[in-house]
């Protein structure tokens, strides 16, 4: 059998795919194909994080979104309630300050020595009843000024503050009102003293 010679791998024919320069070539083109696929792999990384962050930007807003659209939801039904709350205590007390601006007009009106002698009866009477309206007005409305707010909330608008006002105990409150009442008395009091005066210097002398 015949025996090939040693030397046959060494002195391959040029261009054989077993040659040195190809295979160099082949290493070459397979490292650059490594460098490629790792650049690739960076730039897949680099994408991975970039949606990763993306995505956790985005359920930061949905959720950022969600909580205050609730919180806002509730916010404008508490200002809503609060708006018609102070509707109705501005409507309160633009009633209340037309209704006061009229019993102080009526009051400001008596003027005991411009009644006629045969009047005196009717006009006291009338200028009794004009105190005890204003008086009464008094006592039903500015109680509810001094309201606080939270307390007139959930009060209606016929007895807001003014059970409140009414329902303390302590000698102060009692105090109060009774100087309040006093106060309102007192005009009473002076006209039936003219009254009597009137009535006392048209009387024949004895």
């Amino acid at each position: 059998m015949p025996t090939p010679p040693r030397d046959q791998f060494l002195d391959l024919p040029e261009g054989d795919p077993l040659s040195t320069e190809h295979l160099d070539e082949k290493v070459q083109q397979a490292e650059q194909q490594e460098q490629s696929l790792k650049r690739q792999l960076e730039t897949i990384e680099k994408q991975k994080r970039e949606f990763a962050e993306l995505s956790r930007r985005q359920e930061a807003l949905i959720t950022g979104r969600n909580d205050l659209s609730e919180k806002l939801t509730r916010a404008l039904v508490v200002i809503e309630r609060e708006a018609m709350e102070a509707s109705k205590r501005l409507e309160m007390l633009q009633t209340m300050d037309t209704a006061f601006h009229q019993h102080l007009e009526t009051l400001d009106a008596i003027n005991p020595k411009l009644w006629d002698e045969a009047d005196i009866s009717k006009e006291l009477t009338r200028a009794m009843a004009s105190v005890d309206d204003a008086r009464g007005e008094y006592s039903r409305s500015f109680p509810k000024v001094g309201a606080m707010p939270e307390q007139a909330a959930g009060a209606s608008a016929a007895d807001t503050g003014f059970t409140a006002d009414y329902s303390g105990g302590d000698g102060k409150d009692f105090l109060g009102w009774l100087k309040i009442g006093f106060a309102f008395s007192l005009p009473l009091i002076v006209l039936g003293l003219i009254a009597l005066i009137v009535i006392a210097s048209r009387l024949p002398g004895k």
